[in-house]
């Protein structure tokens, strides 16, 4: 599983035809196309062309729709985004939530658990909130089952914030965060290879202090994420008392 995660860092589009060359030229590692289909619908990864990242749909569920066509984004806390992705462990795996501020970039709240349900969204997005003590006009995400859950939709609406999912063909939507895996993969999680949970948890708190507050974004003009998010908030805020003085 471990080998299919950096596989699909490296090219997402891959499907099982080809994942069984690639393990066997490369790896060394014979092993049949139902048992790759097996593993990664336990991992949540599915070929980008189909759905991509830790997306599994459940039907029941409640689909919303998709709310960012065509709409500009030009300040922090307008959209908000999240994201789960699988996470390898020595002797055993876990899942690592992320919420992210679309206009910034910065990781508002995060969380990891052994289990993919939405608890973990949850936390995230707690933590997200506690951290921030504002919330978004929207809030996208991809239609998996943990998104699309009672529990997790029943918490936006109540705070006000309406709902977006990506569908068929929005899997670029979620393109910042997925270069967020990306990054926390090779540079974290795949160079030190955490043995037990709070380990990883120490090693991912570090990281994101330092994605967040220490390193420039090309992107955001060599600013980090946390000055862009919090900058451009106190001139939202300053232009609103102005407007509101003038009134």
């Amino acid at each position: 599983m471990r080998l299919l995660d950096e596989v699909y860092l490296i090219d997402p589009c891959l499907g099982t035809r080809r994942l069984v060359t690639i393990l066997e030229r490369d790896y060394k590692i014979f092993v049949n196309r139902k048992r790759l289909r097996r593993l990664r619908h336990h991992m949540g990864i599915e070929t980008i062309w189909c759905r991509p990242r830790t997306t599994i749909p459940n039907q029941a569920h409640r689909k919303y729709p998709y709310l960012l066509r065509n709409l500009e984004i030009t300040r922090p806390d307008q959209v908000w985004c999240a994201d789960i992705t699988y996470v390898p462990m020595p002797h055993g795996n876990a899942y690592l939530c992320a919420v992210m501020d679309w206009y910034s970039r910065k990781v508002l709240g995060w969380a990891i658990s052994n289990t993919m349900d939405v608890d973990l969204c949850l936390k995230a997005l707690n933590q997200a909130i506690a951290q921030t003590k504002k919330l978004p006009d929207i809030f996208n995400t991809d239609q998996g089952s943990q998104f699309t859950s009672e529990e997790w939709i029943k918490e936006l609406i109540n705070r006000g914030i309406k709902v977006s999912m990506d569908g068929k063909g929005r899997w670029m939507d979620n393109v910042f965060i997925e270069r967020l895996w990306r990054s926390v993969k090779y540079e974290e999680i795949y160079l030190r290879e955490h043995a037990t949970l709070p380990a990883l948890e120490a090693g991912l708190e570090k990281w994101f202090n330092r994605y967040n507050n220490w390193r420039p974004h090309q992107n955001l003009g060599n600013l980090t994420p946390s000055y862009v998010h919090q900058t451009e908030s106190e001139v939202i805020v300053t232009k609103t008392q102005i407007l509101e003085k003038a009134a």
